[in-house]
């Protein structure tokens, strides 16, 4: 397409998704309730946040306490799955297949058009904010991860935040949008030295520490019970991060994201936010906690459940919660680099060349593959050699791990959507 025709086409496909959109911005409906305990959470200084789409659950469970619902590849491939979005997918077509584009950018469009549909209905029904995510195809593509988070935004700039997840490129992407003042949701960090760097760098809105997956490694893979493995990184994530706001005005909050159980929200009471899913404000809810009970968690240094401690340096847990002073000075020197002008590999190579090569990992094809045939959790014995070698960090490895779970999830879901359109 030529510029001129692909102004035209992005503005017929913002008329196309804002058309019947009515938001109520700020006006807060007496039909919501209050509660007490969640009540005590935001005045210890945790924002509360739901980690579903599907909107009957979140109706069961949304209260005055909560803000905003975040949505994944995961998540919208559910509901897509479900056929909900079916008639919205031939109405796409007929708009976008006006237009001369591969079928690569047509499902880069579906995949947009289907995020931002579903995230302004989720504004319109709760104003709550909506992490809406990018098309993971767009991890490895600065380029197009700043066109899409910039088209995000537009559509409703006062709701809509767009998450990005940690790869070399997001982390360029990232920072390209959050200087625009795009808010961003950096998603699938999970260690206090990730999002360390993260805030450096990129400074978006929102860090990750995905904690309930660090919990089942270790759990999984027969380290210990994994208990509190997720929780201490994620509060020692929440203390480098307060402490960037302060002593750099870094404008970066905390997310403890991926809680598995209802006791988490008592451990992490206090984080600056926590965003479960329906089952896990559930669970929290009936345990017959008092508001009283509920006390601020975020000085607690809990003890990881590993059974053997030689473990925790063995395979690189302790990398989850600890940042160390060669990261710090790398992160310094890049500093005073032009980052404006780098690429993805430039990152690696400084990453590498100043000792931190095991946080920004060059993988190769196997290692994807085997990650995308491993699922969510990896499996200890296929990467014990390299994780005791520290070519790669156990965070690092979560983060493939995610990001292939994700790219797995997106492919189900254009997978439906080609096959939606085979029928029509």
């Amino acid at each position: 397409m030529t510029e001129k025709e692909k102004t035209n086409f992005e503005k017929n496909i913002y008329d196309f998704l804002v058309k019947d959109f009515s938001p109520r911005f700020g006006k807060v409906q007496p039909s919501v309730p209050s509660n007490q305990l969640w009540q005590k959470l935001n005045n210890l200084g945790t924002q509360l946040w739901l980690d579903t789409g599907n909107i009957e659950e979140i109706e069961k469970y949304w209260t005055q306490q909560f803000s905003a619902v975040t949505t994944n590849n995961t998540l919208l491939n559910k509901e897509v799955q479900s056929g909900r979005y079916d008639n919205l997918i031939s109405d796409i077509a007929a708009l976008i297949d006006q237009y001369n584009i591969n079928e690569h950018q047509r499902m880069l469009e579906f995949a947009f058009v289907l995020n931002a549909c579903h995230g302004l209905r989720l504004v319109e029904k709760f104003d709550a904010y909506v992490s809406v995510e990018e098309h993971t195809a767009l991890a490895g593509d600065v380029r197009l991860a700043v066109d899409y988070a910039r088209r995000y935004h537009a559509i409703c700039p006062k709701r809509f935040i767009v998450k990005i997840p940690f790869t070399p490129a997001g982390l360029l992407a990232t920072r390209k949008v959050s200087s625009q003042g795009i808010p961003v949701n950096h998603t699938l960090g999970f260690s206090a030295r990730q999002n360390y760097v993260i805030a450096r760098i990129g400074r978006p809105k929102y860090v990750n520490v995905f904690l309930g997956r660090l919990n089942s490694f270790v759990a999984d893979n027969g380290l210990g019970d994994g208990q509190y493995v997720g929780e201490k990184a994620a509060l020692a994530s929440n203390k480098i991060i307060n402490r960037l706001q302060k002593t750099l005005s870094i404008p970066t909050h905390q997310i403890a994201a991926s809680l598995r159980d209802g006791q988490q929200v008592i451990n992490l009471a206090g984080v600056n936010i926590m965003t479960m899913p329906p089952k896990v404000a559930d669970q929290f809810l009936n345990m017959g906690t008092q508001p009283e009970q509920i006390i601020n968690q975020t000085q607690q240094e809990y003890l990881p459940g590993v059974t053997k401690q030689e473990d925790i340096t063995k395979f690189g847990l302790d990398s989850l919660w600890e940042v160390p002073d060669r990261l710090i000075k790398c992160i310094d020197k890049l500093d005073e680099e032009n980052l404006d002008s780098y690429t993805p590999d430039d990152l690696i190579d400084f990453f590498r060349e100043n000792e931190c090569e095991d946080i920004l990992v060059r993988w190769a094809n196997e290692d994807i593959k085997m990650s995308m045939d491993e699922g969510k959790i990896p499996q200890l014995e296929n990467w014990k050699k390299v994780l005791i070698k520290r070519t790669i960090g156990l965070d690092s490895l979560m983060n493939l791990a995610g990001l292939c779970s994700f790219t797995n999830d997106q492919a189900e879901m254009d997978k439906r959507v080609k096959s939606v359109l085979e029928k029509t």
